[in-house]
């Protein structure tokens, strides 16, 4: 990595974070990444992407405001190379980018509570990062891009405050190629073309954690999966090949039925609209972004398997996406619940009940090797199958001890009361002891921070 020049009293990362942003510690599963010295109210990106070579020219205007007082500015950053920074509207003269992080040093050091605006040109040829959980980022496809940024992907892309509890509004502008489609997170406010060029404008109002931040390039066509919705019904898409569209309708044909099933289970669909994009290549599993999932053409088919996925993807709008979890080692929140909503669309399918989906999960889980913690799993393991299976027995625990009623008022209250916020495994015993009555402390304990499996949940004998 370069620098914007020489220094003789260039500072390393590491010694950025520590003459200010100590107290930014990142999270333990993520070290190096993220800090809560700054938080990011709003994204400006602004990308011009050739296919042919992988080349990208980016612009990022950040809007943020700082935590504490601090001397240089920690932003996450990989494979790309910073050309010219701005603060405030004044050129930066010292920068550095050494690892994955771009360091900036304002003249003056900012005071805490103190708004300011980033602008980073950079450019380079993007690639996933890799790390513990495989390659994760911006990512090259046999004819166009894909990005998945879970859990650390996004500095792949874009200069970032990388952390899910750091969340914001984001502007999406993409240049390409004509005859590709770019879809983005949120709603496609305009798309212009000249020449042999395409920009297409996406506006993400709802705030967002960078990992969820997503660009898909393709030739795609659009097709609307539910155009005979009744008002008030989301608006639901599906971003693919020609070649593909017959078997995307076909394969997608009930996501309009989870869909109603979900609001009905866990309160009002959090954003404007829901798409799918299918790719091309074939894809090792489905992918998660806010607005949006990314699936296969291996994933397009009738079976449980590939049903059970689209549901997955999906139920992650609520859990994952709208609540995001404010620290990794609370990871079960989003899995294990959208775990247990392929549970609940099964049953509403007429494919099997929840309860003897939770049998089968248990007489698995029973079957496996009892050394993990869901409740902090570990980096290693966060995306470890029990972290699934068992965080959705979790909640079949709550639900068989407190009722259906009970159970779903909670998740209502759950989703509305942190809508487009950010959780924490005990911000949820809370809401749990609240809504049911239950002890949920006492209950979900064995569950979430023991290694033992519990018992499986068996509803209470009647009372006579």
């Amino acid at each position: 990595m370069s620098t914007s020049a020489p220094s003789s009293s260039e500072t390393s990362p590491g010694a950025a974070r520590g003459a200010g942003l100590e107290a930014g510690a990142p999270d333990p599963y993520m070290p190096g990444h993220g800090t809560n010295a700054y938080r990011v109210t709003r994204y400006e990106l602004d990308l011009d992407y050739r296919v042919s070579s992988n080349r990208l020219v980016g612009h990022a205007v950040l809007h943020a405001v700082t935590q504490l007082p601090t001397s240089a500015i920690v932003l996450d950053l990989t494979g790309l190379r910073a050309t010219k920074i701005q603060l405030d509207g004044r050129r930066v003269r010292r920068f550095t980018q050494r690892a994955e992080q771009l360091v900036v040093y304002p003249e003056v050091p900012l005071l805490a509570n103190e708004a300011f605006i980033l602008d980073v040109r950079y450019e380079g040829y993007p690639a996933p990062r890799r790390g513990v959980w495989g390659e994760v980022g911006w990512e090259e496809l046999s004819d166009g891009v894909l990005v998945a940024g879970q859990p650390n992907g996004a500095a792949s892309w874009f200069p970032c405050n990388d952390h899910p509890r750091d969340k914001a509004s984001y502007l999406i502008t993409v240049t390409t190629d004509a005859n590709y489609r770019a879809v983005c997170n949120g709603v496609l406010l305009s798309r212009t073309s000249r020449a042999s060029r395409e920009t297409w404008v996406f506006e993400q109002a709802e705030p967002m954690s960078t990992y969820l931040a997503t660009v898909q390039i393709g030739r795609y066509e659009l097709l609307t999966l539910n155009a005979e919705r009744p008002s008030g019904h989301v608006p639901q898409y599906a971003a693919v090949p020609a070649s593909l569209a017959v078997n995307a309708r076909a394969a997608l044909a009930r996501q309009p039925d989870m869909m109603r099933t979900f609001t009905n289970c866990f309160g009002p669909y959090p954003f404007p609209e829901y798409t799918v994009v299918v790719t091309e290549d074939v894809l090792e599993i489905p992918l998660e972004a806010q607005t949006l999932s990314i699936l296969g053409p291996n994933h397009l088919r009738p079976d449980w398997e590939s049903q059970r996925m689209i549901a997955h993807e999906l139920a992650h709008q609520w859990f994952g996406n709208s609540l995001t979890t404010a620290t990794w080692k609370d990871i079960w929140l989003h899995e294990g619940f959208a775990c247990y909503a392929e549970w609940i669309w099964s049953e509403e399918a007429g494919i099997m009940s929840v309860a003897a989906r939770a049998r089968a999960a248990w007489r698995k889980l029973s079957a496996s090797p009892q050394d993990l913690m869901v409740g902090d799993p570990g980096p290693e393991l966060m995306f470890d199958d029990r972290v699934y299976k068992r965080g959705a027995l979790a909640l079949h625990a709550v639900r068989v001890r407190c009722g259906d009623l009970a159970f779903f008022a909670l998740l209502h209250d759950w989703t509305e009361r942190f809508r487009h916020g950010t959780v924490t495994t005990a911000d949820f015993i809370l809401a749990a002891a609240h809504t049911t009555g239950l002890d949920a402390e006492a209950l979900l304990h064995p569950w979430l921070f023991e290694d033992a499996l519990p018992p499986l949940p068996q509803p209470a004998p009647p009372k006579f």
